[in-house]
């Protein structure tokens, strides 16, 4: 079959084992080794969801998934579906498996933003009580334990009475005949105590002779005086026996009740190893996770270009000038894309370094020829595709630079490498045809999973053991089904076909050929490659191809669809480089490869003189187009290293702003701290004015030295009231002092002082200069003032001093703010009153202290209770602002001072 062939020929395989090399349990090794490749989409995407949960869980501090204890136990549970015996370490691997996969389960429910891993870890039942049942029967070392019947600890128990009285008699025995044993010994022969006598001195000891050694010398005797105790020993041996195993049956029985549960226990613990190893391996990879292109609305392909000789048959020809086709969505990218095999290489075998290829085919491409060099890489990046889409398709990260974009085929179907067979006379030309007509046969048969009668499995992993025993034995690539087909070909029902009666689906496929057309005649097999190519066009989603002929490198300038590609090939090296060039045809380089190879230089001289002149102009324009793309980029890695500076110091001058804005909010905060200590200073000096008021004899004297106190304490803290800082003097040159000239970045020394033009003579080493007075400055960055400058500072101070004596006329004048001062008329004494009475006498007080702004109410301390009374009250007054306890020079809390609005 072609897709297995494929397979083959893209060496998934060997992926799979190094894939392997990444499970945790030899359930996740066998799903490794023989992964299957999803048939639908939907399969991919739940596959792709687990491995990226995986990858975050492996990413996170403690996230990690634990397989400890999970053993392979798919045997055992059919075993034990056919009523079979399960011995005692089958039992305990299958408690150890419970306990696994529940460790499992605690692990992935204590984890956020892993919905696809919950819904999977939800399907385990562990039956934990199966599992104690299992550990209370056998004990650690897989035997039956003495605690699973009273029956068989009894049995135990006379056994070991036995043995004891067994071993006191065969111990006398060899205390008084030690010159007839051959060593103070007691062993078992057929399960009976024997002790080793000397072959000359068998009648010292009569007894039952069970065994000799190899020299003869030495006989195994069972004494006389054992015989019936040997006896009864077997009979309860074989008592132990009949008990262990119907202690196993019962625990046989328990878990063939509950095998659908543990073959679905099997099944999603080896889907979850498999996600992990797939995490890892991509991390190990450096992969990233690929994004699937939809395909878009059937549009019109456009017309192809010919010369004019050919728009008469165009014209003819037009039904078929234009198709209806569906291209993607966007294009497919891979960039920086590497073979995972090569990479393995260079890390575990050392091979040499792996070069990444750049893949960006636009959505409309549908044909990709790949020309260049021999040995330059053409062969290693078909692989290269092939394998990164297989990946992603089977749920994998791919080993390419983000974005990581290209569609799902539906078949991934390769021709590469060569089939020539003398059992079966195939030559390389036949080979190629015979796996490219499968390749054809698959595009085009509408019902070939019916045919071969494929069942498709919903399970994302293949058959690990008995119990999976419906999976496919090997890999295989699912094809769609004749009502996919169908439906597809009824979604272009104007597509015309290139062949007469074949079927036009949908093209989803990706297919990969090596030197088409090669092995025969260059004209026929070009002919051939060509008429197959624009077949493939119309069939499959894309189509890379590897080739040597020209024909093909023209075929871009045709038909809109195709797209040339070439690796690169360096002439100072005489070397491959391995890189994929876009848009450029390459040049085969046959007689330099053969050449450097060791070829005869004669031969490869007198080869160049057959080769067409035509064929060496092309071959230079080539070459000329190659280094203007190299060129290209280099520019283009110089502007984007450009623009990632230019990124950086835009991300460093952002910091340093957001760094110098939040060194202003907290000078801003400073300040406010600073105001607001000014202010409770303040406060605090006018309330010691007030109390030596209130202290004293309220005269007209005292209140003018409280007026002028507080006018000190506004001078003190308010800004406004502030005299400006006293200007420093400004800086006038005299002869002899040391100037700068920052025009000329000098240091000079004055030689005259500024004349009535404010020029002054200064020098410099060897050199004299007269300088103007504003062209110079002090040695430590001060200005002097020239005449026109204190000009217009006198002139701005007059009128800023006239704007303010007309602001000063025009405004009223304002009177002194008045200071609250305690008396008799704003002072009331509660003391000794209820508080119903007291609420009247506070309502009348608070009318007359209007005028006052401040009220002083005296209600004692006491209880408290006429405290809070007056407080509730005062809480609701509308006259009333605010109220506080008085300090204890005024009564402390025994007087509520009430400020009112």
């Amino acid at each position: 079959m072609i897709q297995a062939e494929t397979l083959e020929l893209l060496e998934w395989p060997r992926l799979c084992q190094h894939l392997a090399t990444f499970a945790a349990t030899k359930l996740g090794v066998a799903a490794a080794l023989d992964l299957e490749i999803p048939a639908t989409q939907a399969q991919t995407a739940e596959l792709l969801a687990q491995t990226q949960e995986a990858y975050q869980l492996e990413s996170r501090a403690g996230g990690a998934l634990s397989f400890e204890g999970i053993q392979d136990i798919g045997t055992s549970l059919q075993r034990a579906e056919l009523q079979g015996l399960l011995s005692g370490e089958e039992l305990l691997a299958i408690a150890t498996t419970l306990a696994g996969a529940r460790q499992l389960r605690r692990i992935i429910d204590s984890q956020a933003d892993v919905p696809t891993l919950k819904e999977l870890a939800a399907q385990l039942r562990t039956y934990p009580e199966l599992e104690q049942e299992i550990h209370r029967c056998i004990d650690d070392r897989a035997q039956v334990a003495d605690r699973a019947t009273p029956k068989l600890a009894g049995i135990r128990v006379q056994m070991r009475q036995l043995r004891d009285r067994i071993y006191q008699i065969l111990q006398g025995i060899l205390q008084r005949q030690s010159n007839a044993v051959q060593e103070q010994l007691i062993t078992q022969r057929s399960g009976r105590f024997v002790i080793p006598v000397k072959a000359p001195q068998k009648d010292a000891i009569p007894g039952i002779v069970h065994d000799s050694s190899a020299s003869g010398a030495t006989l195994y005797v069972e004494p006389h005086s054992t015989v019936n105790l040997n006896n009864q020993m077997r009979q309860l041996l074989r008592q132990e026996q009949a008990e262990e195993e119907a202690v196993r049956r019962a625990l046989t029985e328990q878990v063939a009740a509950v095998k659908p549960d543990l073959d679905r226990l099997v099944v999603v613990v080896t889907t979850l190893d498999l996600a992990v190893a797939k995490a890892r391996y991509s991390f190990w990879l450096q992969a990233n996770p690929p994004k699937f292109i939809e395909l878009g609305e059937p549009e019109l392909a456009p017309k192809n270009p010919e010369t004019e000789d050919e728009e008469k048959e165009e014209e003819e020809n037009s039904e078929n000038s234009q198709l209806l086709i569906r291209n993607l969505r966007s294009q497919i990218t891979l960039r920086q894309l590497r073979h995972p095999l090569l990479v393995w290489q260079q890390q575990h075998e050392q091979g040499f370094p792996v070069v990444p290829v750049d893949l960006t085919i636009g959505p409309h491409i549908r044909v990709v020829a790949i020309t260049g060099p021999n040995t330059g890489g053409k062969t290693v990046t078909l692989k290269t595709l092939g394998l990164a889409a297989l990946m992603a398709k089977a749920g994998m990260f791919v080993a390419a630079r983000e974005p990581v974009e290209l569609p799902w085929f539906d078949n991934i179907l390769a021709d590469i490498g060569d089939e020539q067979s003398l059992q079966q006379s195939l030559s390389t030309f036949s080979g190629h045809i015979r796996r490219i007509s499968r390749i054809l046969e698959v595009l085009g048969n509408k019902s070939l999973g019916e045919e071969e009668g494929e069942e498709i499995s919903n399970l994302p992993i293949t058959n690990t053991s008995a119990t999976l025993s419906t999976s496919s034995p090997g890999p295989i690539l699912r094809l769609r089904t004749s009502t996919e087909l169908s439906t597809s070909s009824a979604q272009v029902p104007h597509a015309p076909c290139p062949m007469p009666h074949a079927p036009c689906p949908i093209p989803k496929s990706l297919v990969l050929l090596d030197e088409v057309g090669a092995g025969t005649d260059p004209s026929e097999g070009s002919a051939l490659a060509i008429a197959l190519l624009k077949y493939l066009a119309q069939h499959s989603l894309l189509t890379v191809a590897t080739t040597h002929f020209g024909e093909l490198k023209a075929l871009k300038y045709q038909d809109s669809r195709f797209e040339n590609a070439s690796v690169e090939f360096d002439d100072n090296s005489m070397q491959p480089t391995y890189r994929l060039l876009w848009g450029i045809p390459g040049r085969s380089n046959a007689l330099t490869i053969a050449k450097r190879l060791g070829l005869l230089a004669s031969i490869v001289e007198e080869a160049q003189t057959y080769v067409g002149g035509a064929s060496q102009d092309v071959n230079q324009v080539i070459a000329g187009l190659e280094a203007q793309r190299r060129k290209q980029e280099t520019k283009a890695r110089e502007a984007t290293q450009l623009l990632h500076q230019t990124e950086k110091l835009h991300r460093e001058v952002s910091q340093k702003a957001a760094a110098l804005q939040e060194r202003e909010r907290e000078l801003k905060i400073a300040q406010e701290v600073a105001v607001n200590e000014a202010i409770g200073s303040a406060k605090s000096e006018i309330a010691q004015i007030i109390r030596r008021l209130q202290s004293g004899n309220q005269t007209a004297q005292n209140a003018q030295q409280a007026t002028e106190t507080l006018n000190q304490i506004s001078q003190k803290h308010l800004p406004s009231r502030q005299q400006p800082a006293k200007p420093k003097p400004s800086f006038m040159p005299k002869v002899g002092d040391r100037i700068r000239i920052p025009s000329l970045g000098q240091t000079a020394e004055v030689l005259s002082g500024p004349d009535a033009n404010e020029e002054l003579s200064v020098r410099f080493g060897i050199m004299k200069m007269t300088v103007k007075l504003g062209e110079i400055e002090s040695l430590d960055g001060q200005k002097p003032e020239t005449k026109a400058q204190l000009a217009k500072a006198a002139a701005q101070a007059q009128a800023l001093a006239t704007a303010k004596a007309k602001q000063a006329a025009s405004e009223p004048a304002k009177p002194n703010p008045e200071i609250a001062i305690r008396t008799a008329n704003n002072s009331i004494d509660l003391r000794g009153a209820r508080v119903s009475d007291a609420e009247i006498e506070i309502d009348r007080a608070l009318s007359k202290a209007v005028e006052y702004g401040v009220l002083w109410i005296i209600h004692g301390k006491g209880t408290g209770q006429l405290r809070r009374g007056v407080h509730e009250f005062l809480a609701t007054h509308p006259q009333v602002s605010r109220f506080e306890l008085a300090s204890q020079k005024e009564g402390g809390a025994g007087v509520t001072v009430v400020y009112l609005k």
